[in-house]
């Protein structure tokens, strides 16, 4: 039995992109799309029993018609050939009150062969052409739910989460231990797990984590635990069970710059006693649009500054990349640079995200021209880190912040 882990597909991001003229779509969405499709081709074309996507369909919980239709057309390539899709809700799938549909809601309210939703924490079993396989399900917790239950009244955001991370934890154990010993299980998370690398894609996160101990993921009743929502891939535990995060399919922003991106390949042998029925795992890399940062620090004594930072971008390969360049120089110096044959130099990347000039004899204090991308409470504390302010009051105040938008989100 194959299975075929991915997740965080992100359809709907767009920065750093512009209009394809052929399609009058951002040639972003087209590198999001192009990289499920060799998920696609592979699943097609390697015996894979079964692709879980393991959270975050979309960008948003209220996806563009454009942006379903083009996730439903390569769901229907994979239902027709006959492997089932198993998606997991992650925190972008979610909706802003608990009464309203999910973003991947519909395939299971129009009953889409071969397509299997979770919403609720919860087992499954699913039919695949290599045998049936369970799966528990963990996807994220919605945060209207949290604050409409019982006994939350009165509470801090801090002790919400904390209450969250101790349910969900007893939760995953007792369906574990639900599980039937004689059919292999895997777990699929959208959660943060205590020891993970999360990296700076905050950027893309709604609200703060709920984190879970590896223990209470991965329990010995599972073969895998395939996870999702933190952006770069990792393995945090080898063995008994393997835990893996995927990572995202491609590269968000700048954060991301240096991750190798891909999907996750896992063999399973379901006659192997539990425990041992893992017999492979492997990632597979997939092409991403190379994200590239050209640093150029001209010298006091350069008379030229714009020849020195021409000549460190002719070093580097721009070529169809999302470039931001950061030049490191004097007043005077930053005068005398000419934009224009700066961005003739980068002429052949994709796009230019910025030019960042720092002047080394006058500090200013400028949110980097990405911040625009940034979601509320990353915005506040990237703005709350550039004013350094102390670590306790960024603390209050990022958590006040999220009340208030907890707040927003429970009336909506």
């Amino acid at each position: 039995m194959r299975l075929l882990h991915f997740s965080d597909l992100h359809i709907g991001v767009e920065n750093f992109g512009r209009i394809d003229p052929d399609t009058g779509l951002s040639t972003r969405l087209g590198d999001f799309l192009a990289a499920f499709d060799e998920l696609v081709e592979f699943a097609l074309s390697n015996a894979v029993d079964l692709v879980l996507l393991a959270g975050d369909a979309y960008k948003g919980r209220d996806p563009s018609q454009t942006h379903q239709r083009a996730f439903a057309l390569r769901l229907r390539r994979l239902s027709a050939a006959g492997i089932p899709t198993f998606l997991l809700a992650g925190n972008h799938d979610l909706p802003a009150a608990s009464s309203r549909a999910n973003s991947v809601e519909i395939f299971s309210t129009l009953d889409v062969p071969n397509v299997t939703v979770a919403a609720r924490l919860g087992n499954h079993t699913v039919s695949t052409p290599g045998g049936p396989v369970q799966v528990l399900a963990v996807p994220w917790p919605s945060r209207g739910a949290m604050l409409a239950s019982p006994g939350t009244r009165g509470l801090s955001i801090e002790d919400i989460r904390r209450a969250t991370e101790e349910r969900m934890t007893n939760a995953v154990l007792g369906q574990a231990q639900a599980l039937n010993p004689d059919v292999p299980a895997i777990l699929a998370g959208h959660v943060t797990v205590n020891g993970a690398t999360v990296g700076t894609e905050r950027s893309m996160m709604l609200g703060s984590d709920h984190v879970l101990n590896i223990s209470a993921i991965g329990q010995p009743q599972l073969e895998y635990a395939a996870l999702g929502h933190i952006h770069k891939h990792q393995i945090l535990r080898p063995a008994s069970p393997m835990v893996v995060y995927s990572g995202s399919l491609q590269r968000v922003d700048f954060s991301e710059e240096a991750d190798e991106k891909g999907f996750c390949i896992v063999d399973i042998d379901p006659n192997a006693p539990r425990g041992q029925r893992m017999t492979d795992f492997r990632f597979q890399p997939v092409n991403v649009r190379p994200f590239v940062t050209v640093d150029a620090a001209v010298p006091e004594h350069e008379d030229n500054p714009t020849g020195f930072v021409v000549r460190a971008i002719e070093r580097r390969n721009v070529s169809g990349a999302v470039v931001r360049l950061r030049l490191k120089l004097s007043a005077a110096q930053s005068a005398q640079v000419r934009d224009a044959e700066l961005r003739q130099a980068l002429s052949a990347a994709h796009y230019i995200a910025s030019i960042a000039r720092e002047t080394t004899d006058q500090q200013r204090r400028r949110a980097p021209a990405e911040a625009s991308d940034l979601q509320p409470l990353a915005a506040l504390r990237m703005y709350l880190e550039s004013r350094s302010v102390n670590p306790e009051r960024q603390q209050l105040l990022l958590e006040r912040a999220e009340r208030l938008l907890a707040g927003l989100d429970a009336d909506a």
